[in-house]
Formats: C-alpha cells, sequence, structure tokens
C-alpha cells in the first residue's frame, strides 16, 4: 500500500534520507524509530504530499485511504467533541467540496477521488455517531463532555476527538505521531487493545517501548541516513540491530587485518627488485577490494551514579484529613496518606482526576483549605513540574547551570550526562535563556539527578524523551534510594519503577500494595465495560 524507493531528503543543510527505501503493507504495524530530529516527522510529511522528496519516490496505492493524527491539534470554536469524532466540525465539508471539485473536473477515477469517497462514505454511515460515542468512551470521555464546545477543552481532550474520528473512519493505514503523549494510562490501554483488534495498517512514531512492542510486528530505523527494517517488535528489532552490529564489526576488523598484512607485505618489499612486481600486485589488491563501512555502535542507554541523598525518617510525607478544592469544584476531601521512605509510589487515573493535584500538595506547592501535610524528619523535597523553566540562571549556560547544581561534579562528568539526555556536544555553552520549553524540561531533569533530594516527586517526567533516554532515567532512577512520588503514563517506566500505586479518580484515592501490573491484576480495571468496545 505504500513504497518509497531510493529517497533522498535534506534540511537545513543536512541530509535526513539518502537511498532510503521502506515498504508498508495492507494490515502490517510499522513503527518508525531513531533519535530526536532524525527525520521521521519529515517523512510523514513526505508521506502525506506535504513536502517534496529531493530524489526518489513515494508511492501510494490509489485505492488506499490514509488517516494521520498529528502531535498538535488543530484549532477548535464552537463544535463539540462529537462534532469532530463524526466529521460534522468540517471533514465532511471539506470532502464534499473534494468531489464536487473533481467530479466538475471529470477526474472520478484518480487516487484522490476514491479516497475522499471512501472517507465520505465511512462517515456519512447511519451508524457513524452510535460508533463515535464508543470511541470518545474507550478514550476517556464522560458522556457529559461529548456536547461540550471543544474550546472549553484541553488541546489534549482535543486531540483525542480527533483520534477518535480517525478510528471513526478506519482508513487502510493510520500514521500516528506520538498518539499516547495527550493519554492517560486507562485511554492509552484502551487505545493499544482497540488497535491490536482493527484492520487498519499502522506507521507509528512513539517513544513508548511497551505500546510498540503491544503492537507492532516490524520496525524502520532511520540510521546514516537509510532506513533500516527489522521483523518483530521494538524490543527483537533492537536485538536483531545489536547481532548486525556485531557481525559487520567482525567483517571490518578482518578486512582491516587482511589490508594490513598486504600493506604491510608491500612496504618490505617494493624497493626490493625481485619483489616489487609481488609488492605492487597487493596495492593493487587493496585498490581492488570492495571496503567494509566500519559500523557505527547502536546508542545505548548512559549509565551515571547518581549521588545518594541523605537519609530521611520512616515517614517520609503524611496528609491528614486534607481538602483541596478550585472554587466550587472540590478535588479531595478528608484525604488521609502515608508515604513512607524509600516507597516508590505512581499515580494513575483518567486525566483531571488529580493526580498534579495531589503532587503538588505534597510539594506544597499550594494551600490546602483544610488538614495537614507533615513531612519526616530531614525532609528534602524536590518537585519536578512540567512547568520548571523559572527554576534557571537565564545567565548560565548549561553546562554552569548543572556545574552550580552539585559541588562534586566533575566537568566530563556534566558533559557525558548532558549528552545523554539529547544535548549535543556544540550546545553545552547555550543560555538557558534560549532554550526551548522541551530542553529546559530535559535541563530541569538532569539538575534533579546530580543533585537528588530524599523526596522527590515527579510530574510526567518521560516527556520529550526519547526511549533510550528514558532507559537512562529508569537506570539513574534504580538507584536512587530516597523516596520517589511519581505520575507517567509510560509503561515501561512504570512497570521498572513502581513498587506501590495510587489510583485517582472522584477525589477516592485507592492504595495497592503493588507495582503496575499488581494494579492492573487487582483493581479489574481492563475487565470493565470500557475495555469491551474493541474493533468491529
Amino acid at each position: 500500500m505504500l513504497t518509497i524507493r531510493n529517497l533522498k531528503k535534506s534540511h537545513g543543510g543536512r541530509v535526513l534520507f539518502e537511498g532510503a527505501d521502506m515498504q508498508v503493507n495492507y494490515g502490517e504495524r510499522i513503527a518508525l524509530v531513531g533519535p530526536n530530529g532524525a527525520g521521521k516527522s519529515t517523512l510523514f510529511s513526505l508521506i502525506l504530499k506535504r513536502d517534496e522528496p529531493d530524489a526518489g519516490t513515494v508511492h501510494r496505492d490509489e485505492w488506499t485511504t490514509l488517516g494521520y493524527l498529528p502531535q498538535e491539534g488543530e484549532a477548535v470554536g464552537g463544535e463539540s467533541a462529537l462534532d469532530i469524532a463524526t466529521g460534522r466540525a468540517g471533514e465532511v465539508q471539506t470532502l464534499e467540496k473534494t468531489l464536487a471539485r473533481l467530479e466538475a473536473s471529470g477526474v472520478v477515477d484518480g487516487a484522490e477521488y476514491l479516497e475522499a469517497h471512501a472517507k465520505h462514505e465511512a462517515l456519512s454511515n447511519p451508524r457513524v455517531e452510535a460508533k463515535a460515542k464508543r470511541m470518545l468512551a474507550g478514550l476517556g470521555y464522560r458522556e457529559s463532555d461529548w456536547i461540550r464546545p471543544a474550546r472549553e477543552l484541553s488541546g489534549g481532550w482535543v486531540m483525542r476527538a480527533h483520534l477518535a474520528r480517525l478510528l471513526v473512519m478506519e482508513p487502510d493505514l493510520l500514521l500516528l505521531d506520538e498518539p499516547t503523549n495527550h493519554l492517560d494510562l486507562l485511554s492509552l490501554l484502551w487505545l493499544q487493545q482497540y488497535l491490536k483488534n482493527c484492520s487498519s495498517a499502522l506507521l507509528l512514531i512513539s517513544h513508548d517501548l511497551e505500546f510498540m512492542d503491544a503492537l507492532i510486528d516490524g520496525v524502520y530505523e532511520i540510521a546514516n541516513p537509510r532506513l533500516i527494517h527489522y521483523s518483530g517488535n521494538y524490543s527483537a528489532a533492537m536485538e536483531q540491530r545489536e547481532r548486525n552490529y556485531e557481525i559487520q564489526q567482525a567483517a571490518w576488523k578482518n578486512q582491516q587485518k587482511e589490508i594490513s598484512a598486504l600493506q604491510e607485505f608491500a612496504d618490505r618489499f617494493r624497493s626490493v627488485s625481485s619483489k616489487a612486481a609481488q609488492a605492487q600486485s597487493k596495492l593493487k589488491q587493496i585498490e581492488r577490494m570492495e571496503k567494509v563501512e566500519r559500523p557505527e555502535p547502536p546508542r545505548k542507554p548512559f549509565r551515571f551514579r547518581i549521588p545518594q541523598p541523605e537519609r530521611g525518617g520512616q515517614r517520609a510525607v503524611l496528609l491528614e484529613g486534607v481538602r483541596m478544592a478550585y472554587g466550587s469544584h472540590v478535588v479531595y476531601d478528608h484525604l488521609d496518606l502515608l508515604i513512607e521512605r524509600g516507597e516508590r509510589v505512581a499515580l494513575v487515573g483518567p486525566n483531571g482526576a488529580g493526580k498534579s493535584t495531589l503532587l503538588k500538595i505534597l510539594a506544597g506547592a499550594v494551600e490546602i483549605q483544610n488538614g495537614k501535610c507533615t513531612y519526616g524528619s530531614n525532609s528534602k523535597i524536590g518537585y519536578f513540574s512540567q512547568h520548571r523553566a523559572a527554576t534557571l540562571n537565564p545567565n548560565h549556560s548549561l553546562l554552569e547551570e548543572i556545574l552550580s547544581s552539585s559541588g562534586t561534579l566533575r566537568e566530563d562528568e556534566a558533559r557525558s550526562i548532558l549528552g545523554s539526555f539529547l544535548f549535543k556536544r556544540d550546545e553545552i555553552h547555550k543560555k538557558t535563556a534560549v532554550l526551548s520549553g522541551g530542553e529546559k524540561t530535559r535541563l530541569n531533569l538532569v539538575k534533579f539527578l546530580v543533585n537528588p533530594p530524599n523526596l522527590l516527586l515527579m510530574d510526567e517526567p518521560t516527556t520529550h524523551l526519547d526511549i533510550l533516554t528514558v532507559e537512562s532515567l529508569v537506570l539513574a532512577l534504580e538507584a536512587y534510594e530516597g523516596t520517589l512520588v511519581f505520575i507517567s503514563h509510560d509503561v515501561h517506566f512504570l512497570r521498572k519503577l513502581a513498587n506501590r500505586t495510587l489510583h485517582i479518580n472522584a477525589g477516592q484515592v485507592n492504595s495497592y500494595p503493588g507495582g503496575y501490573d499488581y494494579f492492573l491484576e487487582k483493581s479489574g480495571l481492563l475487565g470493565s465495560e470500557r475495555f469491551a468496545l474493541t474493533a468491529e
């Protein structure tokens, strides 16, 4: 259904692709992976015909319908989530105009007409509204929010409505760019289950290892600047990549030994008249060789020794009778909660349930209306929110900011840690004032790791990180001996770190004395009616 051949594309003077090939067949589930900036979103733009290649071809079968979910949602007005999910918010009208234009031109057998006709037919089905409601419910919408104006909803909820519309249309090929970014854990699990059962082929950009492992059966990695294909899920692909590297490395070493031996013979005997012809023959033999390129070693998670914080008291933090409200909206009332030293507590639940509010209460970042929050002895609190730009010194370079955070860190160690968190060698002398929001988030994360508190509170720490950087963070936090309370929808991160789970919903906090899998087993959520909403 999709064929890319001998693709070349440059951007900003940098070659992203050259001689790149890709094939996606009907029903396949493919992940597109590579470090940030490698060209994943650019490749999507080429497939969508929003950009043109410098050379090569991007061909899509004319019968193939395509659905695309970008990372960022479109502008919204008075339309509701249900209007978006059914296509009534402009999609149907746009398709009708396209069909009318092509029919007037007599072009009724081309790819554009066929795709527009198939999508219009899907959104005109008498059952489209019922199907849209199923998708919205699966993605976490309450029935009362189906008809709310989209302008009253957050960007994440609007993105869910657009995702619901794609699922309603059931295109032959789904292009999803970080679809889990705006989903809470249960919505992510629902989407994962739905995609497993739907008939659409899938081309996916994601930094969520578990999500990819559960869904995909093939991987294309952007590398040097080809597209390297691996079969199997993401974990299997990375094992293949490691084996391929070892084979290529051995071939390169063997050839280098052969070249060295030939060159040594030529150097020794080229001035000896009886052997000069042989020496020249050896040099020609070297010239005729098809040279094996030295392979680049696969990037791996970075390991470094995290400094251990001062030991705190057995009781890390205690909430007693806490009430927290925003105006008339009561988030918590009579909340009691004890978190003990050394626990790794994951906060899970639907978006808007109060997870971030609970983290702010524990951090002392909001004023509670009633009750009290008591910390243990020797408590040193660190709160990693999603908005920490104000904590950076705008006059410091990245390197200076990290070195000032730890009195024991050497400059070479600071450089290595910054590199592992996606800061390039030539960027470490930039001022923090010019960093993007994502870069500031990553820099603050590094600051916590080089000088950690003994009570660490983290709200979505894996945002803006690629898979290997998430693994670097996991390795660092596994060695951390303090108390950790965190919010994350990255299942791999949850599985690796949580030893206690708090499920938060409608002001209630239910504690499960185990990690992610224990929570799923004991909560029974996967057996609920919501998870019966799989593809027809």
